[in-house]
């Protein structure tokens, strides 16, 4: 019921920015369904797709890993992002796909920047699920519910976050008001940094699941710019019978379609 009483609000106070922004034809073009949330920093502004599915709770895949390179870092874990973590020698190629190109040694940065999940997972077994729920419950981040066996929790079971729950975590981030210490909030912030030009600065996560029967891909992030900063987290869901070679790129170009109309890039 509270959900969709706000979504309701949500609806009523962006319909005028509906007329404004073409949200239907980057999602047409790519023939996925899904939703995109923003929010415009400097002048406190929504510009939702779909304001009931902002608030529904999925999966949140690999996206988690903003957060847990924070909580590795914050217990210790790992002293920093250059940290190297030794291949574990096997991985499960039916859950997470054949990719032979992650299979080695690596630092925790390049774990992040190509998405290696592997490596988070054995860092998740050194932080252990009590710690993560005392962290994620601080940072007010998902709905806590750590059931899933196995450490893989991000990825499979009940384990959920909203697109609005991922826009207003990563506002508590730039705006240092995480549980977390400057030192470990700038290493992420670097690390995050996946476009720099020079007018402005991606920092963004992705993250794709195949869980329940669905295809889950997001991304998550923010458009740093000079005068203003643009927050956003798009999702995808599809059937996983339902073959679309452009699932995995159409993330970013539904996203970045949407954020050239405001302007985000000039």
């Amino acid at each position: 019921m509270k959900i969709a009483v706000a979504a309701l609000c949500l609806i009523l106070t962006t319909t005028l920015l509906h007329a404004q922004i073409d949200f239907k034809t980057p999602f047409k073009e790519c023939q996925l369904e899904g939703s995109i949330s923003i929010y415009d920093y400097q002048n406190k502004k929504w510009h939702l797709s779909n304001a009931v599915d902002a608030y529904q709770e999925t999966l949140p895949a690999s996206t988690f890993k903003i957060i847990n390179l924070l909580i590795a870092l914050e217990t210790k874990v790992i002293k920093d992002e250059n940290v190297v973590v030794k291949w574990v020698g096997h991985t499960d190629t039916t859950l997470y796909g054949y990719r032979p190109d992650i299979y080695h040694d690596m630092t925790v940065k390049e774990a992040f920047e190509v998405s290696a999940g592997w490596v988070f997972i054995e860092l998740a077994k050194k932080i252990g699920k009590e710690r993560y729920k005392a962290f994620l419950k601080a940072a007010q981040y998902s709905n806590l519910n750590l059931s899933q066996k196995g450490d893989d929790f991000w990825n499979f079971g009940s384990f959920g976050i909203s697109p609005m729950e991922q826009v207003k975590f990563l506002m508590r981030v730039y705006e240092e008001k995480v549980p977390f210490s400057k030192r470990n909030i700038e290493i992420l912030k670097r690390v995050m940094v996946v476009e720099q030009k020079g007018n402005y600065t991606i920092r963004a996560k992705t993250g794709w699941t195949r869980y329940g029967d669905k295809d889950t891909g997001w991304w998550v992030g923010y458009v740093e710019r000079k005068n203003n900063v643009y927050f956003f987290a798009t999702r995808l869901i599809k059937d996983l019978k339902t073959p679309n070679p452009r699932f995995g790129q159409c993330r970013k170009d539904i996203t970045k379609a949407i954020l050239t109309q405001l302007k985000a890039f000039e």
